[in-house]
């Protein structure tokens, strides 16, 4: 967690186009996100960021970001919502002053398709302006409809899938190398799962007995083309990573107190990796998008865009 940085939170887009910032500044918003309705939250960042709170300003830039660009993927990004307000607000250690900084934890994205979220809480974070996010997927943004580590705060580029997994093992091998004390994270998605490299990444792991290294599935159990044990079947899973020698623990990706905890879990494991099941609902948060297939790859009109931010309101 950051340390020695208070923001303030007003709104995002609200009435005349104007946007508040992290700083507390007011500025106009160009070419905004549309029309999205009152929305304040207020809160700190000083030493924490309050979790739910944050999942639910992920969720409401995500559906925003989708929407004005005409985007794809939101349903992948509202389920790991809960996963990422936990990450950044109390598990990872990191400096937004200093993104480079040598003794940060290390967070990948490998499921780069879903990467509004991601984009959204590092801006909640503090690692840029939330303004900048409405360059999403214009010509000549570094917020690209893939992750890019053009982006202050994003480790990889990200696409194709299969990827990620094998290069935090790598990180992890050379911190272990070098004895540094930084631990790695890497969000896989379910139908990722089908991508072989993820599983030689799991024998390279647990053979280097990555004890810093964490993988977290965002099993929401849909992927592009249905289902994902009616594409190609990934249980019993933790019978499988069980026998990969992982330490394994499966838990409800949207309770963000069993988020902390198997987070606490995995920092005092010894001698071998840790994977978490994040069991999560693809769209979560939205009601008509929950569950649905055709929010893998569908944005939202205006009446539904406006109806999605509503119920993240609550």
């Amino acid at each position: 967690m950051h340390a020695d940085i208070q923001f303030n939170f007003g709104a995002i887009p609200y009435a005349g186009g104007q946007i508040m910032l992290m700083d507390g500044r007011v500025e106009k918003f160009e070419n905004s996100f549309g029309p999205i309705p009152h929305t304040d939250f207020d809160f700190a960042l000083n030493n924490t960021i309050e979790s739910l709170e944050m999942a639910k300003n992920i969720r409401k830039i995500s559906v925003a970001m989708v929407y004005k660009a005409h985007a794809s993927h939101i349903g992948g990004a509202l389920s790991m919502a809960d996963i990422l307000a936990v990450l950044y607000s109390d598990v990872l250690n990191y400096d937004v002053n200093n993104p480079d900084w040598e003794k940060r934890d290390r967070c990948l994205l490998s499921k780069g398709h879903a990467c509004v979220s991601f984009y959204a809480a590092l801006a909640l974070a503090g690692f840029y302006p939330i303004s900048e996010l409405n360059s999403y997927a214009q010509d000549g943004s570094s917020f690209l409809c893939h992750t890019t580590h053009h982006v202050s705060g994003i480790e990889i580029s990200a696409g194709s899938l299969g990827h990620g997994f094998s290069i935090a093992c790598g990180i992890a091998l050379g911190a272990k190398i070098k004895k540094e004390n930084f631990n790695t994270y890497v969000i896989l998605g379910d139908g990722e799962m089908d991508e072989g490299s993820n599983w030689e990444a799991f024998l390279f792991g647990a053979h280097h007995k990555l004890s810093n290294l964490c993988a977290i599935i965002d099993y929401n159990k849909i992927q592009s083309f249905g289902n994902t044990n009616d594409v190609l079947r990934l249980e019993p899973l933790i019978d499988k990573l069980k026998a990969f020698n992982w330490n394994v623990i499966s838990i409800d990706g949207h309770d963000h107190d069993e988020l902390l905890h198997a987070f606490d879990v995995f920092k005092h494991q010894k001698d071998i990796p840790t994977v978490i099941i994040a069991n999560t609902i693809k769209g979560k948060g939205v009601s008509f998008m929950e569950n649905n297939l055709v929010w893998h790859y569908k944005s939202p009109d205006e009446e539904q865009y406006k109806q999605a931010i509503k119920e993240i309101e609550g």
